[in-house]
């Protein structure tokens, strides 16, 4: 039995409506679907512009699908866009943007803008970039309340050879682990993430295996997501996600259900 709990659909920036997920969702054998629309964010053309639309679809759907899929009503609630609202059935907090000098300046735009920023806005200082990106991942929990910590190190999405961001430069991972620190990571359930895998940035799931097990020795839950933005994707990218997981040492990966996380075998 399967399941995906970061999943985007035509009120965000996917490319099916939530009922044609739901249909992939049983085509895969899955157990459970839940849907993260992005939260609103007046500078971001990606967040949902009708929540309540949203929310009213997904709950039409659990009543068509009760007893065949358990489907739950979530978001990806950026930092930029403060705490949740309440009535969600649970939170991935996310880090899409820095706010540079004023600016909103994107973390996973496109690899031409992503080395626009480091050149013109960090003045070639790549290792800037990261630390704002990880101060405010370290305080993504606290700003937004969310349930599940999305993608990690995002900031990588466009660079896993490590050119522009080496991961073996002390400020690098010195930036990563204070974000660990403030997220008191053994507390915490993050997500591996296989979204850049489908849409051919990534060969690999985010995080990287070293944070991976560092997260494993903190004491960190996880939960496999596909970031899912065209429903052929639902479960793209799961082998690599869960081959990850046990290499840092995980055996369980948890899932979301009707009475909060549940563990799963990997």
């Amino acid at each position: 039995m399967g399941s995906n709990f970061h999943t985007h659909s035509v009120f965000c920036d996917g490319k099916d409506a939530p009922e044609a997920l739901c249909e992939r969702a049983l085509e895969l054998g899955f157990e459970a679907l839940g849907f993260s629309g992005h939260s609103p964010l007046s500078f971001d053309p990606c967040g949902m512009r009708d929540p309540l639309a949203y929310r009213a679809e997904i709950s039409r759907l659990k009543e068509v699908y009760r007893g065949r899929l358990d489907i739950f009503c979530g978001i990806e609630q950026d930092y930029f866009s403060g705490y949740r609202a309440p009535g969600w059935d649970y939170a991935i907090g996310s880090v899409h943007y820095v706010n540079h000098k004023g600016q909103y300046l994107p973390v996973d735009w496109s690899a031409e803008e992503t080395e626009r920023i480091v050149r013109q806005d960090y003045e070639g200082d790549a290792m800037a970039f990261c630390e704002d990106y990880y101060a405010l991942v370290g305080r993504v929990a606290e700003v937004t309340g969310c349930d599940i910590i999305g993608h990690l190190d995002l900031i990588r999405k466009f660079d896993e050879a490590g050119t522009m961001f080496p991961e073996g430069a002390p400020r690098y991972r010195a930036a990563v682990l204070s974000a660990l620190d403030r997220l008191r990571a053994g507390e915490r359930v993050f997500e591996i993430n296989t979204g850049a895998m489908a849409r051919g940035y990534r060969t690999t799931p985010y995080p990287s295996d070293w944070i991976l097990r560092e997260l494993h020795d903190r004491g960190a839950r996880i939960m496999l997501g596909s970031d899912c933005h065209d429903r052929r994707f639902l479960d793209g990218g799961f082998d690599a996600a869960r081959a990850a997981a046990l290499r840092a040492g995980f055996r369980t990966a948890v899932i979301w259900s009707r009475d909060g996380f549940a563990e799963r075998p990997l």
